[in-house]
């Protein structure tokens, strides 16, 4: 029998996770996706400390339209955030997800805004 959906994730998020790792000159851009929202954060794994982080939950974020159209919104608000902070370059964890979709759209959303990953 083959693996759950939920396995399946897992297993794709650990080894995604070998590979991407934050530090303090690049921190890692971790990528939540539920079925309503979506989360993005800057971790320093070095530290073990979120350094910033954004969603489609927050105020400042435009929540309105599609959930791709929110998700391009929230990748423009962590890479001004990343930004403000010093951060040009980020190592990309898409958490397990597709890189289709929503985490697409917020990645590109955040190229768009001056990140590099």
């Amino acid at each position: 029998m083959g693996l759950s959906k939920t396995e399946r994730k897992l297993r794709i998020r650990r080894r995604i996770r070998k590979v991407s790792f934050g530090t303090e000159a690049r921190p890692r851009l971790s990528v939540f996706r539920s079925n309503k929202e979506i989360y993005a954060q800057l971790i320093d794994d070095d530290k073990g400390v979120t350094l910033a982080a954004a969603s489609s939950r927050d105020k400042d974020v435009d929540a309105k339209g599609s959930k791709s159209e929110v998700a391009t919104n929230v990748g423009k608000a962590i890479a001004e955030k990343a930004l403000k902070l010093g951060f040009e370059a980020v190592a990309f964890d898409r958490g397990g997800n597709l890189y289709h979709g929503r985490i697409k759209s917020l990645a590109e959303g955040a190229r768009e805004a001056g990140l590099k990953f």
